[in-house]
């Protein structure tokens, strides 16, 4: 059932054109959904902050970053602004992309840490008996990328590359007016956030480097220690606020960037002109994940079902949609 649905989809949303054609900029969800989901997210994530005893902070550098940012969408979006530019429709699209991603980002990381704040327990010995099981052994990575520098220099950077990817992709779809593929990404990206946090609140785990490693560290990658060191200080309510300057990933399972992965690769394979150079730079990031994420395969599985899911409902979501229009 799968694939007819997804071949549903790609015949009614995709729009091959490189130009903004008429029709094409009317598919996706309705701006009023956008921005119900969206508000949805703030009250929530506001709620548990609340709850948590935590509030927001920034330095000055960050608050200039996000004041820029905010005028900067709004000039883009402005259609006095871009009507007369050449490329103003894809310039407004591509803001109103870009602004989502980065908001949807920015609530999923700061929401992580009410949510730590009211977990109890770990889930570590669970996820590491799975991986037995499995026949995953995550010391075995470790002990290989600690040996050679060249494996934690790419291994880093693959990792990080979570935020390039999504910005060629939403730059090729707010250029070539494609929103209904614009638009399935991003409430599958938005999903699979909202899916992670509720399972990441019922399995806390510290991660495999702090759980298993004992004694000096020969390499630190590049997700650290942050769940052994934040989510107890979180718990003992002995962290009053969340540094939007120095925000640490604090889930491990499911793992978010396999779940963004699986996203990523469903839909750059659903792009052909960039199907090649995307597949692998996504590839190597899921490579790198075990070691730089400190997860446990079983978190990575676990994040790829999440994102197979929010896939599938979201597609459902954009079908019934057009039924609706049409």
């Amino acid at each position: 059932m799968l694939q007819p649905v997804h071949a549903a989809v790609a015949r009614a949303g995709a729009t091959p054109a490189r130009s903004h054609p008429a029709g094409a900029r009317d598919h996706g969800f309705p701006p009023r959904h956008v921005a119900a989901a969206l508000l949805a997210s703030v009250v929530a994530s506001a709620a548990l902050m609340m709850q948590a005893g935590l509030r927001v902070t920034g330095d000055g550098r960050v608050a200039l970053a996000l004041a820029l940012g905010i005028v900067l969408v709004i000039v883009l979006r402005s259609r006095r602004v871009t009507n007369g530019w050449r490329h103003g429709a894809a310039l407004r699209d591509g803001a109103g992309y870009y602004a989502l991603f980065t908001g949807i980002a920015l609530a999923g990381a700061v929401t992580s840490y009410p949510i730590a704040a009211s977990t109890h327990g770990y889930a570590d010995p669970m996820l590491q008996r799975i991986d037995l099981a499995l026949g995953f052994d995550w010391l075995t990575w470790y002990r290989a990328v600690a040996a050679h520098p060249v494996l934690q220099v790419v291994g880093t950077a693959c990792y990080q590359s979570i935020y390039v990817t999504p910005a060629i992709l939403l730059g090729w779809f707010a250029r070539t007016g494609e929103r209904a593929e614009a638009h399935r990404f991003l409430a599958s990206f938005w999903l699979a956030a909202v899916v992670t946090l509720a399972l990441f609140a019922l399995m806390p785990a510290v991660g495999p480097l702090s759980y298993l490693w004992h004694g000096p560290l020969p390499y630190l990658p590049a997700s650290e220690t942050w769940q052994s060191d934040l989510i107890p200080a979180l718990r003992a309510r002995r962290v009053g606020a969340v540094d939007l300057g120095a925000l640490r990933g604090l889930v491990s399972a499911p793992s978010f960037h396999a779940a963004a992965g699986t996203i990523y690769l469903s839909t750059a394979w659903r792009t052909p002109p960039l199907r090649l150079p995307l597949i692998g730079l996504i590839a190597a990031m899921l490579l790198s994940t075990p070691v730089e994420g400190t997860h446990y395969l079983v978190d990575m599985i676990l994040g790829a079902g999440v994102a197979r899911i929010a896939m599938e409902a979201v597609d459902l979501a954009l079908a019934r949609t057009r039924r609706r229009a049409g």
